[in-house]
């Protein structure tokens, strides 16, 4: 494996894991369903998205 594919797997894989690819995710969606809208700043997705967590708690294990 080249040094170069393993930079972008090692990046790829600590976007996942950190939620960074979330908001990028979330702004090619938004852009789909709404093109006219503006895009929220990462803040207020980060925001909504705590309020979210908060108001539709999962149960976990531990």
């Amino acid at each position: 494996m080249s040094v170069r594919r393993w930079s972008r797997a090692v990046r790829w894989y600590l976007r996942e894991l950190t939620g960074e690819a979330d908001y990028d995710r979330y702004c090619e969606r938004h852009r789909r369903r709404h093109p006219l809208a503006p895009v929220p700043s990462r803040r207020v997705y980060e925001a909504r998205r705590a309020l979210h967590r908060e108001t539709h708690p999962q149960g976990r294990c531990c």
